[in-house]
């Protein structure tokens, strides 16, 4: 059995970190190395939650970063699992109290995109973006997501307004301190749907020409000629993290704003490289931007 003190360090050999990182990674990072305590210590889910009379699925929404974990958890589970070594302990205690910092989207819990992925997407180092259907959300302009947000019955103006300035709030990680890097690629029919008027699609169409300059974001469109592919009629976002591949997944949204997230890391490389296939299908950068300069000029 493999020694307590070998967990000082991750199964990819980067040691335990809670530098540049936001609360959702964290408690992701957190809950793997707890799950790797209890499995060396040789304890099953069902012991670690009877022993601390705790709800059957504790141990599983902290192992999986459902639920923040205190600090005080975090040392009954690593006494539970003999884990000795102080300077590892320390660092999975750091871990938890920094999981459990405000980030900027907890004033908009309020509304329904306000999730795991939210969570995720602030403490991602890459995005990789298919949209066969939409402009991807980090380059819509404000008045193109109030048409689209507008579209749904029932949405009072006070909920469309939160919900535009929270999109707009994301859009800020393509150029703070700790940029994502965008690689966004749609389908030509995008810069053709008209969404919100002749006016507020032109205003759409210059917006991606510019924030195409930005060197956080590569943007590609697939032509109508580029024929079948892997990802063909599926929306799907990649993240990824710096220094922790192996917390890397991948969101699939479907009708009505319901999703699934893919974590099997195997499935994860395999959307990896059905992404990379796409993007050779697509325009480069070039030909990309004369292709929305023509939609603009027409």
């Amino acid at each position: 059995m493999p020694r307590h003190d070998q967990t000082r360090e991750r199964a990819s050999g980067t040691p335990v970190s809670a530098d540049a990182e936001g609360p959702a990674l964290r408690r992701r990072r957190l809950g793997a190395e707890l799950k790797r305590c209890r499995e060396v210590a040789g304890l099953t889910q069902e012991q670690v939650s009877r022993r601390f009379e705790w709800h059957a699925a504790k141990v599983t929404r902290i192992e999986t970063a459902r639920v923040a974990v205190t600090p005080r958890d975090v040392k009954d589970l690593l006494d539970l699992y003999k884990v000795r070594d102080g300077e590892y302990r320390e660092a999975l205690t750091q871990l938890a109290r920094a999981g459990r910092e405000r980030a900027w989207w907890s004033e908009y819990r309020d509304l329904v995109p306000v999730g795991e992925f939210t969570r995720l997407e602030a403490d991602a180092s890459v995005m990789r973006n298919w949209e066969p259907v939409v402009v991807p959300g980090l380059l819509q302009t404000e008045g193109y997501k109030r048409a689209l947000f507008s579209a749904s019955p029932g949405n009072p103006r006070a909920h469309v307004d939160r919900m535009v300035s929270f999109s707009l709030a994301r859009q800020r990680r393509l150029t703070d301190d700790r940029p994502l890097m965008l690689s966004a690629l749609m389908d030509e029919s995008v810069i053709h749907r008209r969404i919100g008027g002749a006016g507020v699609m032109a205003g759409q169409l210059r917006h991606l020409v510019a924030v195409s300059r930005l060197p956080t974001v590569d943007l590609r469109i697939l032509p109508y000629d580029a024929g079948e592919h892997p990802l063909l009629g599926t929306a799907v976002a990649i993240l990824e993290f710096q220094d922790a591949a192996d917390l890397n997944v991948v969101y699939v949204e479907q009708y009505r704003g319901t999703h699934h997230f893919v974590k099997d890391q195997a499935e994860v490389a395999r959307c990896q490289e059905h992404f990379r296939q796409l993007t050779e299908k697509c325009l480069d950068e070039r030909r990309t931007i004369e292709l929305i300069e023509r939609a603009l000029g027409g």
